[in-house]
């Protein structure tokens, strides 16, 4: 992949003048995902649906939906591009994505000490 494409994937990061520059900003980022589903899949060959990607980079957006500081979006918008960025240009490798899903297979952790002595964790 050329320097090209690289600089063809970046933003110059700046400040949101507003919450509703804000929310256009985030809903490009989101779109910019949702449309790089299948060049994602081809260039780090992943082997699960498109559709459960889809619906993990949705999860992703949901879980920052109530936020309404303007400086945290700023950089929640900062760190999607990166990722975005990252992601496309295939500088994250197939574990790195992948890592997105087992988060949610994972048994919970255990908490208390007999849930660990029972685990046979110390």
């Amino acid at each position: 992949m050329s320097s090209a494409m690289a600089a063809h994937l970046s933003v110059v990061t700046s400040q949101s003048p507003s919450l509703a520059s804000a929310r256009q900003s985030v809903i490009h980022l989101y779109r910019d995902f949702q449309r790089g589903v299948p060049e994602i899949m081809r260039t780090h060959q992943i082997d699960i649906p498109m559709s459960a990607i889809r619906t993990k980079i949705r999860e992703e957006f949901e879980r920052h939906r109530d936020v309404k500081d303007l400086a945290v979006i700023d950089i929640l918008l900062l760190k999607g591009r990166q990722e975005y960025q990252e992601t496309m240009n295939a500088w994250k490798q197939e574990t790195h994505i992948m890592r997105y899903f087992i988060k949610d297979d994972a048994p919970p952790k255990p908490e208390g000490f007999m849930e660990k002595f029972l685990a046979g964790r110390d």
